[in-house]
């Protein structure tokens, strides 16, 4: 989610006067320390560089790039976790590692012009910056393209241009683009995004359903589009013209999940579809399994170290009083984490329409050895819910948990 920026700190370190200046000249002073520098290096390590996100430039850049800075007051102290935190108007900062990856897929050279929709806080423009020439990045929405504009102004980011407009149609002005990086999700691929993509160039892009997205790589040559199927994904909608033709929308008042059984694998992939942001997970192929030939595994040896996977979907609390839950778990050695209460668990996260409001629920927590067993749970829908996401993992703990058959369905008022 590298090499010299606009706005890094560096702590200039004198070891000695150089030969001729007067010994009554006062020393340099030394800058005070960065107190942000180390999480920044402690989340490059552990939640990105451990993800898979191995370009050093990315890593350089993520290191360099002072996230806080562009998210709201209150969730500053969260700022260098790898999760995604709320920015206004519905919309969100991605995660760290989504940032990094997603970078890292477009092959950033510095002599790029780069497109991207959807600037948001401006983060991810932040961290194209010191990578590439030139970022022109859209935001539909007037009040965070203002903000995000003088962010990155006040940061000294002079190399990305900003402008409020609806990304959909792209920026023909300054087309064609050698990379184009999309931060929300249509149904489809725009085609003006497409036309405005020069010869060889990559697009990285978020595709599909409100809650079935997948990010696809998409490659230009001779004008036809390579496409390949990265992970399953969860971002925003692309508002505007882009979710005026959404043809398929949620429906609240039947949450459900797809593929609990794991069944189902992106093309050529281990990677199970609609279950997004994997830690520390296998997908078996077994006679044993409980469904069909496939259950998830999830392992982890460090206390505290992520080992998940997630799902989003609809939920309309107005209509669904409570989720059921229920699934096949199989668990060996399964201790505790770095708390007595980190074990693994079904966890439900319900979010309000502006994803400002939030609650979790739990079914489950499990420890030591057992074969497969049936476990279920119920919780309630707060009424203010439009959404939830899914988590199963270890949350934590150590060990190792086996999962299959998981079901989620809404109980009506």
């Amino acid at each position: 989610m590298p090499m010299t920026r606009s706005c890094a700190v560096w702590v200039m370190l004198v070891a000695a006067l150089a030969a001729g200046v007067s010994a009554a000249q006062p020393p340099t002073p030394r800058q005070k320390p960065d107190p942000t520098e180390a999480a920044r290096e402690r989340m490059v390590r552990d939640d990105i560089s451990a993800g898979g996100v191995a370009d050093e430039r990315v890593l350089a850049a993520m290191r360099a790039t002072p996230r806080h800075e562009f998210v709201p007051g209150p969730q500053r102290s969260m700022a260098y976790f790898d999760m995604a935190l709320p920015i206004g108007e519905a919309q969100t900062i991605s995660g760290p590692f989504v940032v990094a990856y997603m970078t890292e897929k477009l092959e950033p050279k510095p002599t790029d012009k780069v497109l991207e929709i959807g600037t948001g806080s401006g983060y991810q423009a932040a961290v194209l910056a010191p990578l590439v020439r030139t970022v022109y990045s859209i935001e539909i929405h007037d009040k965070l393209g203002e903000k995000a504009a003088k962010t990155l102004a006040r940061l000294g980011y002079k190399n990305v241009v900003t402008k409020i407009g609806d990304g959909f149609r792209g920026w023909p002005e300054h087309a064609p683009f050698d990379k184009i990086i999309v931060t929300c999700s249509p149904e489809d691929v725009p085609r003006p995004l497409v036309e405005q993509l020069a010869e060889g160039g990559r697009m990285v892009i978020p595709v599909g359903e409100r809650y079935d997205q997948t990010l696809v790589l998409l490659t230009k040559r001779e004008g036809r589009l390579e496409r390949e199927a990265l992970v399953p994904s969860l971002f925003v909608p692309m508002t505007g013209t882009a979710e005026q033709g959404r043809r398929v929308q949620p429906d609240g008042a039947r949450p459900a999940i797809d593929n609990g059984g794991f069944e189902t694998l992106l093309p050529e992939s281990s990677v199970p579809t609609a279950w997004y942001y994997p830690r520390q997970m296998t997908v078996v192929e077994a006679d044993d399994a409980p469904e069909g030939r496939r259950y998830l595994q999830l392992d982890n040896a460090d206390p505290g170290r992520p080992a998940q996977v997630f799902q989003g979907f609809p939920v309309d609390g107005r209509q669904v009083s409570r989720l059921a839950i229920a699934g096949r778990v199989r668990a060996e050695a399964v201790r505790p984490g770095i708390e007595p209460d980190e074990l693994p668990a079904f966890v439900v996260k319900f979010f309000d329409e502006s994803r400002a409001r939030s609650a979790r629920s739990v079914v489950g927590q499990w420890s030591g050895t057992f074969p497969w067993k049936d476990v279920s749970g119920t919780v309630p829908v707060p009424t203010w819910a439009r959404e939830a996401i899914l988590q199963v993992g270890l949350l934590g703990a150590t060990g190792r948990v086996e999962i299959d058959a998981v079901v989620v369905s809404g109980i009506a008022r």
